[in-house]
């Protein structure tokens, strides 16, 4: 399938990086963000054929680009996606378009290096999550750091903008050159074993490494995915980051850049190291557990709208990674459509706090309160998203979470119960969020100043309340894509658990085929 010529993926990864070469030599600001708002535009609808065009019949790799880059190393340019990776690049196209809108009149100096910044930041994202090639993966991985430092850096809140971009780098770094480590090993090994020069994925699935080997990959490429999603207890970075983040940059580091880190477990270091996966559920899932319930309860504590929303990342992204790990159809996919859900719900909520802090200047909840009466417009549509992020039934949110809590529940009793009291708390934190910036008496005589919503910030809030439902009330739509691809991933990871090399447990391989 190909666009102008050019095979889609590649017309996907580099049509925002050839969007970024244009701006170099435009120089008027409007004309900037026009050409930028059309270059994410052609980008979102050039990746929605993959969708229609996308055979859910098949677990297979499909649109497959397979060209030598560094053929003495075995290192290619090979890109493909299946169930799993077409929905999250929809999502990234998706949801630059918004940011580059929700931009329009927030930044308003060097106008010209944020859109180049922010479509770079694109091919980052999109090829990361459809290269097929480990180096190639390390590389968009890598790509995606610089813009998003930048964004943070230069268009953050002046007052800890550059602490919140260095610590954001470090942390990200940390994770990474240990995983470029494990890849070299990887790749050693696979040379040795099978004589052949490769970083192709595909390829190094096939490869039985000794078990007591695999602990230690896995450990190098986890931390990595770990530090990204973020569990606990390397987490502390991203409420600074999305704090002091531009709205776009919190946006897409919400939506998209956070389910890197999910991503990368299911991708690579699960199906690479199955054995030693298994093996550290446990833990995987204690850690998940402790970030759902640790970060529903520092939510409830901050004062900052921002902050809130931030640490309820952790919170929901912890359901994301109790979901993988209970390595079942329900919980992963429960897993994988949480994070659309969390794109899209919390991704709509740094929306809402982005609108009402360009107004008011200020992000303290204590500074509002009887908005609805001034708002009744943007209030609708913080409510609709509000209710989205606790899960109300018909929302996506309920979706995700009860799929989620079922396949906790099958995995292990105690999980589930504890798993389920991150609900409730999610619920309390937000609802009373709600309450105190909504509701009430307008205390502060600048709140019985402001304008509801224009035209363009309406604009971009109906596409994200259209998913909600959508994706609450017809899930199948969505389900049908990554059907056959969870059900090709959980049998290979079990098929794998249970051929270890050192022979298989009885009590083990009775496990994974109960699950």
């Amino acid at each position: 399938m190909d666009i102008l010529g050019i095979p889609i993926l590649s017309f996907l990864i580099f049509f925002p990086l050839a969007g970024a070469i244009l701006l170099l030599f435009i120089k008027h600001e409007e004309t900037i963000r026009w050409t930028t708002l059309v270059v994410a535009l052609i980008e979102f609808l050039a990746s929605l054929p993959l969708f229609f065009r996308f055979d859910s019949t098949t677990a297979a790799m499909q649109f497959l680009e397979d060209w030598w880059w560094v053929e003495a190393y075995g290192i290619s340019y090979k890109v493909g996606m299946d169930g799993i990776s077409l929905l999250l690049v929809l999502l990234t196209t998706f949801l630059t378009v918004l940011c580059v809108l929700c931009s329009w009149t927030a930044i308003t100096f060097r106008v010209k290096e944020y859109m180049i910044s922010f479509l770079f930041l694109e091919t980052g994202m999109v090829g990361a999550l459809v290269a097929l090639d480990l180096i190639l993966f390390y590389v968009f991985w890598e790509v995606m750091l610089i813009p998003m430092y930048l964004l943070i850096g230069v268009w953050g809140n002046p007052a800890r903008r550059i602490y919140a971009a260095i610590k954001f780098f470090l942390f990200t770094m940390a994770g990474s050159v240990l995983m470029l480590v494990a890849i070299l090993v990887l790749y050693f090994l696979n040379l040795k074993t099978t004589g052949k020069a490769t970083f192709d994925v595909l390829e190094l699935y096939k490869l039985g490494i000794p078990v007591g080997t695999q602990y230690w990959l896995f450990g190098a490429f986890a931390l990595a995915f770990a530090i990204k999603v973020p569990m606990f207890p390397f987490h502390t970075w991203l409420p600074d980051a999305h704090t002091e983040a531009p709205t776009a940059g919190s946006v897409i580091l919400a939506g998209v850049l956070l389910k890197m880190g999910t991503y990368g477990f299911i991708r690579f270091a699960i199906p690479l190291f199955p054995n030693a996966a298994f093996d550290l559920m446990p833990l995987i899932s204690v850690l998940a557990l402790i970030g759902i319930i640790y970060g529903a309860l520092v939510s409830m504590m901050q004062p900052d709208l921002k902050r809130l929303v931030a640490f309820s990342s952790v919170s929901h992204l912890g359901y994301v990674m109790l979901g993988m790990f209970a390595f079942n159809t329900q919980g992963v996919q429960g897993s994988i459509y949480q994070m659309l859900n969390h794109g899209i719900s919390t991704g709509s909520l740094f929306l809402i706090v982005g609108m009402i802090y360009e107004r008011r200047h200020t992000r303290l909840i204590a500074d509002f309160g009887g908005i609805s009466k001034v708002m009744p417009v943007f209030a609708t549509f913080f409510m609709i998203v509000t209710l989205s992020s606790i899960g109300l039934p018909s929302t996506n949110g309920f979706v995700g979470e009860f799929l989620i809590l079922l396949g906790a529940f099958q995995a292990n009793i105690v999980y589930g119960v504890l798993a389920a009291t991150g609900v409730i708390l999610g619920a309390a934190y937000m609802l009373w969020m709600f309450q105190r910036v909504m509701f009430g008496r307008i205390t502060h005589p600048k709140n019985e100043e402001l304008k509801d919503l224009n035209a363009r910030e309406v604009i971009t809030l109906i596409p994200m309340v259209a998913l909600i439902f959508l994706m609450g009330i017809y899930p199948k739509l969505f389900f049908s894509k990554m059907d056959v691809s969870v059900e090709k991933f959980l049998k290979d990871v079990k098929g794998k658990v249970e051929m270890k090399a050192e022979g298989p447990s009885p009590t083990k391989v009775a496990e994974v085929k109960e699950r």
